[in-house]
C-alpha cells in the first residue's frame, strides 16, 4: 500500500502520538489553533481530525469557509540533552460529515487534512534534524 505523501519514519512517529495542535482561519481572518486527537489515515494518504462533537467545533465550521490548516503533532523527546521533534503539516482540509470515527464515542463529523507541505524534526532517528518539503 502507498504511503502517499509520508515517509515511513514520520507514520510511525504519528502512531506514537494522540494529540496535535489544529490552526484554522475564520472567515474575518482571525487564527484558531485547538488540541485535537488526530489519525493517519494510511488509505488516503491524509491525516483525520476527530472529537466528540465536532460539527458543532469553530475549527469544524472554519474548515468550511477557508480550507488552509496547519497541523503541529510535536514532544519533548528529552530534557538532557534537549531534544524535540515533531511535525507541522500544511495543506487544506475538508469538513466531512457521516464519516466513521477511529472510536466509538466519536461524533461522525471529521476534518480531513490533504498534506501539501510537511516539515518533520529528529522524527527519523538514522537523519535527524530538520527536513521540510513540498507534496505533489
Amino acid at each position: 500500500m502507498d504511503d502517499g505523501p509520508f515517509t515511513p519514519a514520520e507514520i510511525a512517529y504519528l502512531g506514537t502520538q494522540r494529540l496535535g495542535r489544529l490552526a484554522t482561519v475564520d472567515a474575518a481572518g482571525a487564527p484558531q489553533n485547538n488540541p485535537v486527537g488526530f489519525h493517519f489515515n494510511a488509505e488516503l494518504g491524509t491525516i483525520d481530525i476527530f472529537g466528540l462533537h465536532m460539527g458543532d467545533t469553530r475549527k469544524y465550521h472554519n474548515v468550511q469557509g477557508n480550507p488552509r490548516v496547519s497541523l503541529v503533532v510535536d514532544e519533548l523527546a528529552s530534557i538532557e540533552p534537549w531534544e524535540v521533534r515533531g511535525m507541522e503539516i500544511r495543506g487544506t482540509a475538508t469538513a466531512l460529515d457521516d464519516q466513521e470515527p477511529p472510536m466509538a464515542s466519536m461524533s461522525r463529523q471529521i476534518i480531513r487534512i490533504h498534506p501539501q507541505r510537511i516539515i518533520s524534526w529528529n522524527v527519523d532517528g538514522s537523519d535527524p534534524g530538520p527536513h521540510g518539503r513540498n507534496v505533489p
